[in-house]
């Protein structure tokens, strides 16, 4: 192999792992980014306030309340909510588009705001943020509840 075939191999090397290592910073930077998005909702998510409603102070009726899911709309959904003698007795889901509701055990949260009536329950495990955003669509349907 002559000095003319050696250096043509070295070059081909050479712009091969520089093109490697492009990919993989253009690769690292992507996923950085996409974390720094995806960690934002969750901040949002997680720091709903859920504490508006005062349930000694709810009238008698079925309301609908409907949460946007927040930044990405990931847990948007919908609930009505039964008010009888000022107090809760039925949640029920109308509707989401939460790609995670599987996840999600709502009836057991729901039946927990009921036996507390309040909105600060413990949440369900491993669907924290998805059980906040629930309770979230409840509050909502509360606040239509309350009367001064």
């Amino acid at each position: 192999m002559d000095t003319k075939e050696k250096t043509k191999r070295k070059g081909r090397g050479k712009g091969c792992l520089i093109g490697l290592i492009i990919v993989l910073t253009v690769l690292a930077i992507a996923g950085g980014v996409g974390w720094s998005l995806i960690a934002k909702e969750h901040r949002e998510a997680g720091s709903l306030p859920l504490d508006a409603v005062n349930f000694d102070k709810l009238s008698d009726g079925t309301y609908h309340g409907a949460y946007a899911g927040g930044m990405y709309k990931w847990r948007a959904n919908e609930c009505q909510v039964t008010v009888a003698n000022g107090k809760v007795i039925g949640i029920e889901l109308a509707g989401s588009i939460d790609p995670g509701a599987d996840n999600t055990d709502f009836e057991r949260l729901y039946d927990r705001v009921i036996q507390a009536q309040s909105l600060q329950v413990d949440t369900i495990s491993g669907a924290t943020l998805t059980s906040k955003a629930y309770l979230q669509s409840v509050e909502n349907a509360l606040l239509q509840a309350q009367y001064d």
